[in-house]
């Protein structure tokens, strides 16, 4: 049997997962994300967690086809990072670094993109060529899979649809710099922070109050049982992502928009609210792109991984 390792790299944990090139996840292990002096330690520890593994396994190292890492920051095609805020890094070339201390095949993505590209192998977007995938998470990523193949950009930085610019006015800064991102709306921070705005305005009745720490998930779920104030909110969300999902496909057209992170969780109030604004605003020949949830939950960056490794 041939083997290849999928490895997320998260700002708190490490996720590891081996697998068979079939796509099965055979097994998979979490260990946390040391950043000390700037991350320098992160990939020989991930180094030697594998090394530890092929060895306890008994699994001939001639038969590990590679090891694939998804790093939460813009990567260029050559697998170098410039700036990866959350570990630490800084001008690191981390596919070249790598394969220094573990003498086996790499190959480094963002973890948004290989998240689309997991979910395009083996998930809600499995039988397509052209996928779109948002996740919607403490901040918003995004992943472009066209023709099978991710589509990173020169900068590392395609699929970052998080980062549209939807509002002119805001005066909030995004955590990337820039105001009126599509990430300060559509994210569980953002639709909290819209929620609160909206409670301080608005004087009507709504179970939202009654939260001491409101969360994304509390708006949804109180939608879901009627309130006029989280309905609203919902329906502001949607209609901006659904706009924003609007002019992305305009450009790639793909076959399919796979919905993932912690807000999808939400279920078919999201896509069916995403899907009803999308069909307003999209061009003609893209109205009936399918809009749906993800189905690797917090497996699908090892996925992807292992899938960019052939």
């Amino acid at each position: 049997m041939k083997y290849g390792f999928g490895v997320d790299i998260g700002g708190t944990t490490i996720k590891i997962g081996l697998f068979s090139v079939d796509g099965d996840l055979l097994e998979k292990w979490e260990i946390p994300t040391n950043k000390t002096d700037n991350g320098k330690y992160i990939l020989t520890e991930i180094a030697e967690f594998i090394d530890h593994t092929i060895e306890s396994k008994n699994i001939d190292k001639s038969d590990v086809i590679g090891v694939g890492l998804g790093v939460p920051g813009p990567v260029n095609k050559n697998g170098y990072v410039s700036v990866c805020v959350n570990l630490g890094w800084n001008s690191i070339n981390v596919e070249e670094e790598f394969h220094k201390i573990s003498d086996l095949p790499v190959k480094v993505g963002n973890d948004a993109n290989v998240a689309a590209l997991g979910e395009m192998w083996q998930g809600a977007g499995k039988g397509y060529q052209d996928v779109l995938m948002v996740t919607l998470g403490t901040g918003v990523g995004g992943g472009c899979v066209l023709n099978g193949k991710v589509i990173s950009g020169i900068h590392g930085a395609g699929g970052e649809i998080g980062h549209m610019p939807v509002k002119d006015d805001e005066e909030t800064p995004c955590n990337c710099g820039n105001h009126g991102c599509l990430e300060q709306y559509v994210s569980a921070t953002g639709i909290v922070t819209q929620a609160k705005k909206l409670l301080d305005m608005d004087e009507r009745p709504s179970s939202l109050r009654d939260y001491d720490c409101l969360e994304a998930k509390h708006i949804y779920d109180e939608a879901k049982k009627g309130d006029v104030v989280a309905n609203e909110l919902v329906d502001s969300t949607c209609k901006i992502l659904a706009k924003a999902l609007a002019q992305v496909c305009s450009v790639i057209d793909p076959e399919i928009i796979v919905i993932g992170g912690g807000v999808s969780k939400a279920g078919d109030i999201l896509t069916s609210r995403i899907s009803k604004f999308f069909k307003e605003y999209a061009f003609h020949a893209c109205k009936n792109t399918p809009i749906v949830l993800a189905k690797l939950e917090n497996d699908a960056g090892m996925y992807g991984c292992v899938k960019s490794l052939f």
